[in-house]
């Protein structure tokens, strides 16, 4: 294997992603392998791992494939140059609706969490309650 890609394995180990959802990225268009080895094996570049990690976060925070889809064309268009001052305008614009989008859902991520680990209290203080001895006078 040469020093630039890397096997569908070790992309997996390195983001933490199982194979099954490396492929099923790739199906819907999302990280497309650089290259295939003449064996045929999938083979991902430091930039695909890179993609691959910003979907990995996109995840947990609801965004929909196409919204996944959206971000990583408008990263790929900053990326590449070549784009006119309202060009660059309109796509950091983009981006940067993604960006809000991420802080509000990150924001109720933190209140679901707080409002989780309360009840996770409640429990553990009824069921402490309820354990103790009975105090039989």
């Amino acid at each position: 294997m040469d020093g630039g890609h890397m096997q569908i394995g070790e992309v997996a180990a390195r983001t933490e992603l199982s194979l099954r959802t490396i492929r099923h990225y790739e199906e819907t268009g999302l990280v497309v392998p650089s290259a295939r080895s003449q064996g045929g094996f999938r083979l991902y570049t430091e930039a695909d791992v890179a993609r691959l990690l910003v979907i990995r976060r996109m995840k947990p925070l609801g965004f929909a494939l196409e919204e996944m889809r959206e971000l990583l064309a408008a990263t790929d268009r900053l990326d590449s140059g070549g784009l006119t001052d309202a060009e660059r305008a309109e796509v950091v614009e983009r981006v940067r609706g993604f960006e809000e989008a991420a802080r509000e859902r990150v924001a109720d991520l933190r209140t679901r969490l707080a409002r989780a680990e309360e009840f996770a209290a409640t429990l553990r203080d009824r069921l402490a309650g309820a354990t103790a001895p009975a105090d039989h006078a």
